[in-house]
């Protein structure tokens, strides 16, 4: 039987795309406008990291692409199963609901430990993840920029594997992995906003990952992009006050010692 890509295929895969930069957008708007709520000052952007502007969007392009293609085998692939991604599934709430929280532990479980994984290794942090954390100070729409083999191992591979397990539709995982976007780009977004709902669902905020991309912080705070469960557990937690800046925003403050 011929593969052909379907609308709701289509949907699937750019759903995401489209919700990471209209997301990313309005956060960056935000941004020229809500000082007092930045966890550094905007020149920061330019004059701390270690990759252009004009590369963070190349890379996420290319990252994107490559998910939009892996998507789009994953839906040909599955097509027609009764297990994995099948449209013809229930849709009820609470199917929903129960295959997003499946869904949303798989990938921060996955993540968690390969995340870790690729720090406590040298050759793969130099070789991989040190690409992502050239963003010292992150931004919206820098929140997937990576070298493309993580990229596949975070977001292609570990979303797969939520999807799959979750028993999502092609429709339902749509809506996760936009939900995923809007959270890697609220982690990354550089701003505490008081009325953020992302901050006040979950513990694994904003300030939480930007500790992470500290120079200081390596070590801590890997779980990502919902809970802080693991971090707990296994002793990576950090945590952190925020304290005012005078001239406006706030400070990042790590509440326990270091690590050397």
């Amino acid at each position: 039987m011929a593969f052909e890509i379907t609308n709701e295929m289509l949907v699937g895969s750019l759903m995401p795309v489209i919700v990471y930069w209209v997301y990313g957008g309005l956060y960056t708007i935000l941004g020229y406008s809500c000082n007092n709520y930045r966890l550094h000052p905007k020149e920061d952007e330019d004059e701390k990291n270690f990759a252009s502007k004009k590369t963070v969007i190349k890379g996420v392009l290319g990252q994107q692409f490559r998910q939009f293609i892996a998507t789009n085998l994953l839906y040909m692939i599955t097509r027609g199963n009764d297990a994995g991604a099948s449209s013809g599934q229930s849709t009820s709430f609470f199917v929903i609901a129960r295959q997003f929280i499946v869904a949303m532990f798989v990938f921060d479980t996955y993540q968690y430990f390969l995340h870790r994984y690729l720090h406590q290794n040298k050759f793969l942090y130099k070789h991989l993840h040190s690409k992502h954390h050239r963003l010292v100070v992150s931004y919206p729409f820098g929140a997937i920029y990576s070298h493309p083999i993580e990229g596949l191992l975070f977001d292609i591979i570990g979303g797969t594997m939520a999807i799959c397990i979750s028993g999502m539709s092609p429709l339902t995982s749509a809506f996760f992995s936009s939900f995923c976007n809007m959270k890697s780009v609220d982690d990354h977004c550089g701003l505490m906003l008081p009325w953020n709902p992302f901050h006040i669902f979950f513990t694994n905020n904003t300030a939480y990952h930007d500790l992470h991309h500290q120079l200081y912080g390596g070590k801590y705070n890997f779980s990502q992009p919902f809970f802080s469960i693991w971090d707990k557990i296994l002793g990576t937690y950090m945590p952190y006050s925020l304290e005012k800046r005078e001239e406006g925003g706030f400070k990042l403050r790590p509440l326990k010692e270091l690590k050397n």
